[in-house]
């Protein structure tokens, strides 16, 4: 085991744990909220660190990335574990640590070294931190992170954006880009569905935005819980407060975990969230896990014409030249070489 980082020693062998904004309260002999850190003795310990669940080479296009490196492959990473309990998550089997040790999932034990070594030699210009939490194997991803930017390679989380300021502050100088969940403007729908609250979320986007770390947002759309237009017209309206060129991607749900009885997302409620989205001034708004014509694309918000066609997670064409549109010449927000 690791020991933890973002913690503080109490009385009674008490560990005050402040990785994420739970900020959990965790007696000798107990975990917190996430399951994976454990205090022993007054001393807090990571479970996950470099306890690896899955290792993939992904297209950056599927974590959803569109204005980071489009084309290009993302080694991809997980621990098993999360600190939000969704009763939708569509990754429960590895997300929920409870879950995947009733299934006797086993993770492989990988030094940071092999994780970096392993992106280099696939030609991956990337590493991504995701279909788990990457908050809860913190220590793992920091130490991956620093040598990956030793080598030249960029980093990624893909996160429900529920980790500290402190957290975030440490790890920004190694933190490239962010795919940040927000999963509904609810403070009900947090607390109930997520387990945690709105707010630390908002407050995540607006400071890796001010960090310069690359942000994109995705929201699951799901039927009847966070798709009312006036809930839709929030979330754009926050991220255009923060940013109009932070990209928007509104994903379909399937059904899955604890939420099978609800329908799947159809097209015309995407397009539906995509016109809102626009409408409250976002420059750059996507639909996924549906295939809608023309709804990966990106368009300049200056002349309008088709800058990158996509087809699923592929690139089918870029004529994005020296980060601006080739027609028109209008610089375009992103992270493109």
């Amino acid at each position: 085991m690791k020991e933890a980082s973002f913690y503080d020693k109490k009385e009674s062998k008490r560990t005050d744990c402040f990785l994420c904004n739970h900020f959990c309260h965790i007696p000798a002999g107990k975990t917190g909220l996430c399951a994976v850190r454990i205090n022993q003795e007054g001393t807090l310990y990571s479970l996950s660190y470099g306890k690896v669940i899955a290792a993939n080479i992904d297209p950056i296009e599927k974590k959803p990335l569109f204005h980071f490196l489009p084309g290009s492959p993302s080694y991809s990473i997980a621990c098993m574990g999360c600190n939000f309990q969704c009763d939708f998550c569509q990754n429960w089997q590895i997300s929920q640590a409870q879950e995947a040790k009733k299934a006797g999932l086993k993770a492989q034990d990988i030094e940071p070294e092999k994780i970096v070594n392993d992106a280099f030699i696939n030609h991956c210009p990337s590493i991504s931190y995701t279909y788990t939490e990457p908050t809860i194997y913190f220590e793992f991803a920091y130490e991956c992170s620093k040598l990956a930017k030793e080598k030249g390679l960029r980093n990624i989380f893909v996160t429900n954006g529920y980790m500290s300021s402190q957290a975030i502050q440490a790890i920004a100088p190694y933190l490239d880009a962010a795919n940040v969940d927000l999963k509904s403007f609810s403070e009900e729908f947090y607390k109930k569905i997520c387990k945690a609250k709105l707010q630390p979320v908002l407050q995540t986007i607006a400071l890796m935005n001010r960090l310069d770390i690359w942000v994109e947002v995705t929201t699951l759309l799901i039927p009847g819980l966070n798709d009312s237009a006036q809930e839709l017209s929030q979330i754009a309206s926050f991220i255009a407060s923060v940013d109009k060129n932070i990209p928007w991607h509104i994903s379909a749900f399937h059904p899955d975990y604890r939420r099978t009885q609800i329908k799947h997302t159809q097209a015309a409620q995407l397009e539906k969230a995509q016109q809102i989205g626009k409408e409250k001034g976002l420059a750059f708004v996507y639909t996924g896990n549906i295939t809608i014509q023309n709804g990966e694309n990106t368009y300049c918000p200056n002349c309008n014409k088709a800058i990158i066609e996509r087809l699923g997670f592929s690139v089918k064409n870029n004529i994005i030249t020296h980060g601006a549109c080739k027609n028109c010449g209008q610089l375009i927000k992103g992270v493109w070489q």
